[in-house]
């Protein structure tokens, strides 16, 4: 017999759509996590330096807010006790289960279910209804570069870091220069002999002020709710403002440039290096560095910036194209994560044994990001372009949550068989999607892991974060067909109410 809701991932989406469930009464649900425990990208990312660079009131959902915060950015630790406490406070524990890696999902018109199946000897599930928050910063991108395998020394990337092993004493390389990047190098320089920075392009830099969180601040957060809530609302309102700066080149992004070339100027005195670390694209075109340890840094006795590129990885090191080989003990790759732009993380089949995966090959798709035509029942969080490049991704993703748990509550109270967005809505959704996108800076030329190889933008919303809220905000039954049993005493009245 088929489950209602089958939830694929128990990271902040996978957690947080469960507690919705629960919420609307649906407790005919199973959480399937590949892993041994709860967490998601905050379970994998334990390197050193790992912490959040949205400030903690606003990294974390409204309807479970955290009076013990103790700074203003968390570290990955106190973000996955975080979770742990939703898990605990909320009574979702039963509902997972571990060590299930979903390998491919496919669907039954006839019965409307989806089927589960895992990888190894688990047995597969049927579903009525599928969430997919597997999230996309899930598995390791290592970069395409020749000779990846021939080096004999050590690789860690970030995303899967080696604890076990010493860098005392070690000659280190690092590959990327990106968020991951800026948070562990400052760590490495203290520990390792010595430290080279391999970068391809430089990145806008913003001061990251982290202040602990006082005792009495906390105290009030308890007792007073409402201060926790207004001092989200500060936070949420000065981050949406700062899209004026960087979604879109308006002279306000002059000032985000100003400001870090200010704080490029002020912590890095060398001439030569500041014109190395200055990029040559608008701000906001790739994700904005928010650090205040890493120009210091760059700056050690024990480390210097490479700015050649790479040409390939030798036996002994890494080797960039003047003909230089710089050894190394260890390479250490903060190169980012597969994206799945073109492509699903497993194979999905829909309606008449369509494949989402070659429809998304130009790029992927969905219908207020969380829906696909020709694919019933099926929910995605952090879908197609719902990226932010100014606030929370917690913000966006509650409100997925929110809609995606509507849809299917109103499904299973109706006795539905499925809803299926209608492809002209998701047509000219995404039409005026990409239509926007190409107003903002992430399309304005630079290279960055939101695009395709051919510029095609899958994944940034082109937008404030109230302006994909509110589209979020209630499902409208017109935009869907609504599919019935045949033996429904609802037969009749679907295809009216499905407009």
């Amino acid at each position: 017999m088929a489950i209602a809701v089958a939830v694929i991932g128990a990271g902040f989406a996978g957690i947080g759509a469960a507690i919705k469930l629960k919420q609307k009464g649906i407790d005919d649900f199973v959480v399937f996590e590949r892993g041994q425990r709860v967490g998601g990208t905050w379970r994998d990312n334990t390197y050193p330096g790992a912490a959040c660079d949205i400030p903690s009131q606003l990294y974390s959902y409204s309807f479970a807010p955290n009076p013990e915060w103790t700074h203003t950015y968390s570290g990955s630790a106190e973000i996955l006790d975080y979770i742990d406490t939703m898990v605990a406070e909320f009574g979702v524990a039963d509902h997972i289960r571990f060590d299930r890696e979903v390998s491919g999902l496919s669907y039954d018109e006839t019965a409307g279910e989806w089927t589960v199946n895992f990888t190894g000897r688990r047995r597969a599930v049927k579903a009525r209804s599928v969430i997919m928050a597997a999230g996309p910063l899930a598995n390791p991108s290592y970069p395409d570069i020749r000779g990846l395998d021939d080096f004999e020394g050590h690789r860690i990337h970030s995303a899967r870091w080696d604890h076990d092993y010493d860098f005392t004493g070690k000659k280190v390389a690092v590959i990327g220069t990106g968020a991951s990047a800026v948070q562990i190098v400052p760590h490495l320089v203290r520990q390792a002999a010595s430290v080279k920075v391999f970068q391809r392009t430089p990145g806008w830099v913003l001061p990251r002020v982290d202040m602990e969180t006082g005792e009495f601040a906390k105290s009030i957060y308890r007792r007073i709710p409402g201060a926790q809530r207004l001092a989200r609302a500060a936070w949420f309102w000065g981050h949406e403002s700062v899209a004026l700066g960087v979604v879109w080149d308006t002279p306000l992004t002059r000032v985000v440039e100003a400001v870090s070339k200010l704080n490029l100027r002020l912590q890095v005195k060398d001439p030569w290096l500041r014109r190395q670390l200055t990029p040559d694209f608008s701000a906001g075109c790739k994700r904005l560095l928010m650090t205040s340890d890493y120009y210091p840094a760059l700056q050690a006795d024990n480390c210097r910036l490479v700015t050649w590129p790479i040409a390939r990885i030798a036996p002994k090191g890494i080797r960039t194209v003047e003909g230089v080989e710089h050894q190394a003990d260890v390479i250490v790759f903060a190169t980012g994560f597969e994206v799945g732009k073109q492509s699903t993380p497993f194979p999905v089949s829909g309606i008449g044994g369509r494949i989402l995966a070659d429809e998304w090959r130009g790029g992927a798709y969905a219908y207020r990001s969380v829906n696909v035509a020709g694919y019933p029942n099926l929910h995605i969080t952090f879908g197609p372009n719902s990226g932010p490049g100014h606030n929370s991704a917690l913000v966006y993703m509650e409100a997925q949550i929110e809609y995606l748990t509507e849809a299917i509550a109103t499904l299973e109270q109706n006795g539905w068989k499925a809803l299926d967005v209608r492809d002209e809505v998701q047509t000219e959704y995404n039409r005026n999607i990409q239509k926007r996108l190409g107003a903002t800076t992430w399309n304005s030329g630079c290279q960055s892991w939101y695009l395709t190889e051919d510029g095609f933008n899958a994944t940034m919303f082109p937008g404030f974060a109230t302006q994909f809220t509110n589209q979020l905000a209630r499902v409208d039954l017109r935009d869907y067909r609504i599919l019935v049993h045949e033996s429904s005493p609802h037969g009749a009245a679907a295809p009216a109410m499905s407009g």
